[in-house]
Order: C-alpha cells, then structure tokens, then sequence
C-alpha cells in the first residue's frame, strides 16, 4: 500500500535524522519508555539531555493509547530523549488537568497534551505555555490547540473524518444510524458524531455507553435494533464500543443487514473487517501520534524549527477495507497500527 510505504519511509527517514544530528556526544541518561518507563537509548543514539513528559486522557493499557505509547517508546529511543508518559485512571478532565499542572511544576523540557476538553483544559494547557514550556497537542484539539499558544497539533480532524464515514455509509444504502458514543463530552468525539451525521444526510440518533462496560453496551445496542427494525448503519466511535457492538449484532442476527464500521483499531476490528463483518474502520495512525511529537520537541529544542508552520499535521483519516485488514492485521501485531 502506497500510504504504509509512505509511512515506513517517514519512519526511516526520522530516524536517520536523529542519528545525523546526535554528533559524537554520549550521555548515560536512558530515554524512557512511554507505557513502561524504561528501555535505554538504541545503541549508538547519542542522549540529548531532554526531558518530556505527555499527558493525555487515554491510558497506555487501552488498545488505541498502547499504540500511541508505543510510539513514544520508540521516539524516546531514536531520539535519545526521556519522555513520561501520564493519563488519569478513567476519562477525568479534573485529573488529567491536575496531572499537567504537575508536569508543569516539574519544569520538563517540553510538553504533549490531548484536549479533549477545551474549557477544562485551557487554564492548565495556557499555564505550561506561559512558564515558556514548549507544549505540542495530539489525537484530541485540532479546533482549539492555536488559542492556548500550543506549537502545532498532531492528529485529524474529527468533524471531516466522521463526514467521511457518514458519506461511505450513505453511499452502502444506509438511511437510518445509530452513532454510538463511549465518552460523551469529549470534543473529539462529539464531532465524530456531528460530521457523520451531516456526511450520511439521514436519520442518525446519537447513543450513548459506557466506556467501561463492555456489557452494559452491548445490551444497550441490542435494546436499540430491536426497538427500531429500521436501523441499517450503525458507527461506533471506538474500538471499545465497536466489539460490544458487534457482539450484540451477532447475537441478534443482523450482520447481514446492518453495515457498521468504527473509528480506530483493534485486533478485533481489524479480524472482523477481515472477515466481513464489518464495512470498514477509520485509522488515524495513532502511532504517529506518539512518535512525531517526540521528533518534533526534540528538534525544536536544537533548532527553532517545526513542521507545517505550527498547523494542523494530520496523521489520518485513513481507511482499512477488506481489502487492506490483513496486511494492518499484520502491522498492528508489531504494535504500530
């Protein structure tokens, strides 16, 4: 595929940047490990005596975050760099705000939020900016991050990804949807909701689970499509609604006449579009997400110097099909998709 090359070509290409750029300087500090905080510098990586620390509102034992944090990892080590990776135990904007205050008076070297809350946030986000930390945002604020002084924003934008699928489910016959949302009140993904509606043009009800209760979801989408015969899309915003949403198509016998598809990866979601259970999922290559900061901090530290003019640099969307599951499937097994 001509976007996993492009993306391994990315990869390779940092990666010889950070060893063209260390010199002969050695260092004994260890680059950090996102998710688990070790795992030393590559050998022959220079260290650059740089601390980071990303604090977002996805932890790394979640499939999509464990991939972000996996990035971070690598970025850590390619960059010979130490990066903390931070997230509060469930999706907690008080928490999540009160860990990047603690960032802040920990005086790292430079800063990577999510937003997925603006107004909750902002102070805190304006805060690290104001003490002169570089601060980097990713997955969650492409809207929102310029307001705060953040340097640039690493991710897609929601509205127009969930426009996207609106249209391709649209354009498979669909008239009458169920939106299913894991964490409402985060931005991202209300806007997920918001553009899916207006790119499938028909009737879309917005549904609202728990994030933590794979259970619970799936009697809540089965109470759904049997109260309504005339549901024939179905969206879910998330690996962690799309398996309990699938659960409860099987068990209701309606994978033939109900076409559904999510945002993001799993090795469920991406074995059960290999397998024709599921039109097709939203990628946003979320290990960019993790690593490209790491790069962009670190060099923006030596050089003044960031990508894009400190815009948006967008890592998706992106579409995995029947078509193109086996080779993710693969990919996502060495935990960079």
């Amino acid at each position: 595929m001509k976007k996993q090359r492009w993306i391994l070509a990315l990869l390779a290409v940092l990666a010889v940047l950070a060893g063209a750029c260390s010199g002969s300087t050695e260092s004994s500090d260890a680059a950090s490990g996102a998710g688990d905080g070790g795992g030393g510098g590559g050998e022959g990586v220079a260290q650059r005596d740089f601390r980071f620390v990303a604090v977002t509102h996805g932890q790394s034992s979640d499939p999509f975050w464990s991939v972000v944090s996996n990035g971070i990892d690598q970025a850590a080590e390619d960059m010979g760099v130490e990066v903390e990776y931070q997230a509060p135990g469930t999706f907690d904007m008080v928490e999540m705000s009160n860990l990047i205050n603690a960032a802040v008076a920990s005086e790292p070297d430079g800063l990577i939020v999510s937003i997925p809350d603006a107004d909750a946030l902002g102070p805190a986000i304006q805060a690290a900016v104001d003490a002169g930390i570089p601060v980097i945002s990713i997955n969650s604020g492409a809207d929102v991050f310029q307001e705060f002084g953040v340097l640039t924003h690493i991710g897609q934008t929601e509205l127009i990804a969930g426009e996207q699928a609106g249209e391709r489910l649209a354009e498979a016959g669909g008239t009458n949807a169920l939106c299913v949302n894991q964490e409402v009140g985060n931005v991202a993904l209300d806007q997920r909701c918001e553009g899916f509606t207006n790119g499938f043009g028909g009737e879309v009800e917005v549904v609202p689970v728990d994030l933590n209760d794979p259970q619970s979801t799936q009697s809540t989408i089965t109470n759904a499509i049997s109260g309504n015969p005339d549901i024939d899309t179905i969206l879910t915003l998330g690996p962690t609604g799309a398996t309990p949403t699938l659960q409860a198509l099987q068990g209701a016998n309606r994978l033939e006449d109900i076409n559904f598809a999510t945002f993001d990866l799993s090795p469920e979601v991406l074995q059960a579009i290999a397998d024709g259970q599921m039109d097709f999922a939203i990628d946003q290559q979320q290990y960019l997400q993790g690593y490209l900061p790491v790069v962009f901090l670190t060099k923006y530290m030596e050089t003044l110097s960031l990508p894009g003019g400190g815009g948006v640099v967008l890592t998706g969307p992106g579409f995995v099909t029947q078509d193109n599951a086996e080779e993710i499937i693969e990919l996502s097994e060495q935990g960079v998709r």
